[in-house]
């Protein structure tokens, strides 16, 4: 088994125009970026990561650049038998340097690109899906939701072609306004099929007051969970106002950075559903111990994604490595840097997909395609 030294970074960014924007409470994109890391040990063994950029998009290129000038030197020449400690010693490594520029989420999730690839990396020098390597030992089909419903009709469609699609549960947005929320989730609510899940997530939307007056009116469409219905660093007192009036459990951890508040969210007890995102901090290094956390104090773990092909695949080895009854999130808009680069390696059939077997992710991304997309290109060597 190869247990090399890490020879090479090469760090790529795409951005693709799209026709329909996608529409949050925080604001609209009209292209979608990625950030893509590939990594190489000195035996020539490949592992790839994907670094969070999905909004802003012009955060892409910003990223991509503090991976290579600041986080990979710290990893390149280093042993990869041992991604967590190398992931732990970087992550403590930046912390200065998160204070001092106030790149604090920039930095964070650049390591976490890192951290995805070389885990990808290693299970590959295992011979082994990425799942197993990280502990999982149960190879079922996992359940899934679609996600990112733009509201109003759009949303609406968008339920029918997913459902078409083989999906069985999915998540609406909302935060535009009482009525256009009502609007949106009441026709989706009552064509539901037997079986069948509706999510909404409000993006950090609302205030407390907006919270309590809106959330009431969601009683009678069966809510499976209510996503971030305020800004994640609200006082505690206010989330623990707003479960008692919500009429669905509360979901969120996508912006959560850290172990300790991941732990303090877990024991708070008012998020039923913990979401961290593995390519916006911590990677599989981070996460794991977190998804773990979450099952053990009775939580539900659903990994948090909306961005291209790499990150999704390695939201997928993570929560099929962890189990328990949580759901794969999968970005139901148009995106050619997940669609084209997945090609035929994500089967989904009645709600759930099928997981990979072959080494690490289970796909080898084919950039030629998107050349024309593609804004940046960096390579670094020990």
């Amino acid at each position: 088994m190869s247990s090399g030294k890490l020879k090479r970074v090469e760090t790529y960014v795409f951005r693709v125009p799209i026709e329909e924007p996608v529409r949050t409470s925080f604001g609209a994109m009209t292209e979608r970026a990625a950030v893509f890391v590939r990594v190489e040990d000195s035996d020539g063994v490949q592992g790839w990561g994907e670094i969070w950029s999905n909004f802003p998009t012009a955060s892409a290129e910003h990223r991509a650049l503090l991976l290579t000038e600041i986080v990979a030197p710290r990893a390149l020449g280093r042993p990869v038998d041992d991604p967590v400690g190398l992931w732990g010693e970087i992550d403590c490594g930046l912390h200065v340097l998160r204070l001092q520029s106030g790149d604090a989420g920039a930095l964070s999730a650049a390591a976490a690109g890192l951290d995805l690839a070389l885990h990808d990396l290693r299970a590959r020098q295992q011979s082994l899906p990425l799942w197993r390597a990280l502990g999982g030992t149960d190879d079922r089909p996992l359940p899934i939701y679609a996600s990112g419903l733009n509201p109003g009709q759009a949303g609406f469609d968008t339920v029918e072609r997913m459902r078409a699609a083989g999906y069985r549960a999915f998540k609406i947005k909302v935060g535009f306004g009482e009525e256009a929320d009502v609007a949106s989730l009441q026709p989706i609510a009552a064509t539901l099929q037997p079986g069948e899940r509706l999510m909404v997530d409000v993006n950090q939307g609302w205030d407390i007051a907006t919270a309590c007056r809106v959330l009431p009116k969601f009683r009678d469409f069966g809510l499976t969970w209510i996503e971030e219905p305020l800004p994640v660093d609200r006082p505690a007192a206010e989330w623990i106002h707003v479960a008692a009036v919500a009429p669905a459990p509360l979901a969120g951890g996508e912006n959560i950075r850290g172990a300790g508040p991941f732990q303090q969210a877990i024991d708070s007890g008012q998020l039923a559903f913990i979401q961290p995102d593995v390519a916006k901090w911590g990677g599989h290094s981070g996460c794991l111990p977190v998804a773990k956390a979450a099952l053990a104090a009775g939580r539900t773990y659903c990994p948090h994604f909306l961005g291209s092909a790499v990150g999704l695949m390695h939201s997928l080895h993570l929560l099929a490595a962890v189990r328990g009854p949580g759901l794969l999130e999968v970005d139901a808009n148009r995106n050619p840097l997940r669609e084209d680069v997945l090609a035929d390696g994500f089967k989904v059939t009645d709600g759930r997909v099928t997981l990979p077997d072959g080494p690490g992710l289970g796909l080898e991304p084919d950039l030629e395609p998107l050349g024309k997309f593609r804004s940046l290109y960096i390579e670094r060597h020990a």
